[in-house]
């Protein structure tokens, strides 16, 4: 197996382009047409991480947090990014990195938290936007059925519960407004109208080549007319942070000590204790100050996330619990997330999940 082969597994499970502008996810350090002799899953991609691959005879590491964030204007080991750098090209070791899709992805970070929170009825806490696409096409009624599940096949019509697509037949004798057109193959130059159908079905963005490579292999005509559009509807399956509820409502104490405990964390900074029981929480893994304001607006009792500043507490005006558990408890589980998700996948190789613990931070 070439490593973009993992790759496309990948992204198949938390697509790439769904990850932030600001971050850098994808492959980088590597070459993309090298064999994989074994897979190392980190949260981190440090020195010992590079060690720990080499050890394990794994010449892929998949990271969550990316270990080149800002570019490199220089490669002279003086600081721990550049010497990781330098030792995975040494060694002829590639670098993946998923983070921010795998932070948007319906079964990814902050599912894991959720999961280990035992929270039911879970929403996104921030759907993402422009993320839904809509095709309308034109059809002859005879060749709808072969596109249609041509489309289907290509992961058309999987938004939500969606499983079908909308349809109109067109009058005979016109194509899409244009009686200029030439719509069928292999009439030696005549022009023949029949009657069409229309077909809208909406995609999720990440799927638009696969859509479209379905569309033009599967319709009959040698000139395709189409219009793609991106909807306003935001998608509830993909986005930032999660909430759900706890089976029972607790005092503010207790799910402090819960969360404290299932999350094995030094310690819980939180705002101001209110007396309210907990019931519905919201999570988001890493720094998450910036959906405090999407958190209260949901109703949340309580928003578990890390790298609260602060006057970030302030904030919480006494409507919602703010805890603040650390960034690497918050995302500890995530790679034994990738780590089962790769085993599922893949078969034929190793898939290690690192025994280092990148936590930067201690507790005295």
């Amino acid at each position: 197996m070439k490593v973009k082969e993992v790759i496309q597994i990948l992204d198949d499970f938390a697509p790439l382009s769904y990850s932030e502008g600001f971050d850098n996810t994808g492959l980088l350090v590597g070459d993309t047409n090298a064999s994989v002799s074994g897979i190392l899953v980190t949260l981190d991609t440090l020195e010992e991480v590079v060690d720990e691959a080499i050890a394990n005879n794994c010449n892929l590491i998949v990271s969550f947090h990316p270990i080149i964030f800002s570019g490199l204007k220089k490669i002279t080991g003086k600081t721990y990014v550049e010497r990781v750098v330098q030792k995975a090209i040494k060694n002829d070791i590639n670098i993946f990195a998923i983070h921010t899709a795998l932070d948007n992805a319906w079964n990814g970070v902050n599912a894991m938290i959720c999961e280990k929170l035992k929270l039911t009825n879970r929403k996104v806490l921030i759907p993402k936007e422009n993320a839904i696409k809509k095709l309308v096409t034109f059809v002859p009624v005879k060749d709808a059925s072969t596109v249609r599940e041509s489309l289907f096949q290509a992961g058309g019509g999987e938004i939500g519960n969606y499983s079908n697509c909308s349809f109109n037949i067109k009058g005979e004798g016109s194509f899409n407004g244009n009686e200029e057109s030439n719509p069928t193959i292999g009439n030696k130059g005549e022009t023949h109208f029949e009657e069409e159908i229309q077909i809208g079905i909406t995609f999720h963005k990440h799927k638009e080549g696969k859509i479209m490579k379905a569309l033009l292999d599967s319709h009959p005509y040698e000139e395709v007319a189409y219009e793609i559009t991106t909807l306003e509807n935001r998608n509830q399956h993909l986005g930032m942070g999660m909430i759900g509820e706890l089976s029972n409502e607790v005092s503010e104490d207790n799910f402090l000590k819960f969360i404290k405990e299932t999350m094995q964390t030094g310690c819980v900074r939180h705002s101001k204790l209110q007396n309210k029981k907990i019931k519905k929480v919201a999570v988001l893994g890493g720094s998450g100050s910036f959906a405090i304001k999407a958190a209260k607006a949901a109703g949340a009792d309580a928003y578990v996330t890390a790298d609260l500043k602060y006057h970030d507490f302030f904030t919480a005006e006494n409507n919602i619990l703010l805890c603040d558990i650390g960034h690497y408890e918050s995302e500890q589980y995530t790679k034994d997330l990738l780590v089962s998700f790769l085993t599922k996948k893949i078969s034929n190789f190793a898939i290690v999940l690192s025994q280092i613990n990148t936590n930067p931070i201690s507790y005295f």
